[in-house]
Order: structure tokens, then sequence, then C-alpha cells
């Protein structure tokens, strides 16, 4: 089973003072990974990283370290990815959640290791409930 991984979780491990640090730790320690990832995802861990005033250098060693693999190309992707924004225009979708929709539907069986609620509103291949990894 493969672990999808969002920004929430990824910045939740490298801020000590989120309040899902503790969670995120147990969910990194609890599987062996790598955990697999979209360069959207990067891009927002970097982004909120750096805005708390954390190193969004430590987010990138961790792929660095093969603890985090960019797992498609959204070059590779962008007409379904396309197709997802267009499914989802009344939540709206992110970026990157249309990306982990489609990180979905590539690697089965998956789980998404996320603080998104959306996730449970968002379908893979139309119709197909997302497994998720979430607090609580």
């Amino acid at each position: 089973m493969k672990i999808l991984l969002d920004t929430g979780p990824w910045v939740a491990l490298m801020c000590r003072d989120d309040s899902h640090h503790a969670w995120a730790r147990t969910q990194f320690a609890s599987h062996p990974g790598p955990f697999l990832t979209c360069e959207a995802v990067v891009a927002e861990t970097c982004f909120l990283l750096a805005r708390g005033g954390f190193d969004p250098a430590k987010a990138l060693m961790m792929i660095e370290r093969g603890a985090v693999q960019v797992a498609m190309s959204l070059q590779d992707e962008i007409t379904p990815v396309r197709a997802l924004f267009e499914r989802y225009d009344n939540v709206p979708a992110s970026l990157a959640d249309a990306c982990l929709i489609r990180l979905a539907e590539l690697y089965e069986p998956s789980r998404i290791l996320t603080l998104d609620g959306d996730f449970r509103i968002y379908r893979r291949h139309g119709r197909k409930t997302i497994a998720l990894i979430t607090p609580g």
C-alpha cells in the first residue's frame, strides 16, 4: 500500500509547534516509505514552511534522502489533472489536491496522508472513494 503525502502532515512534521506535530511524527514513523507526492505539494510545503519561519530546505532534504519521492510529473498528467479541476470546480480543488487525486488513481492501492477534509468529497476514477489517513 502506497502512502501519498499531502502538505498538511509534511508541514506539521517539520513544525514542532504545529497542533498536529505529534500525530505527524507518529504517521511518518509508522510507515516505512517512501511517501509519494507531487510537485504542487512540494511547492506548498516549502512556501508554508518559509512563511512560518522554518527552513524549507529541510523538506527538500527528505526528497534527497528518499523518504519522500515525487511520483508524478504534472507535464505527463496535465490532461487528467485539468479534468479534475473541472470536475471539482465547486469545492474548489487546489493544484495539489488535483495532483493527489491523480496519484491515487495511478497508485492503487494507496492512502492519502492528509489534514484536508475535502478528500472525503473527492473521488478517484469518478466514483471510487479515496482511502485516507487523517487525525482522529
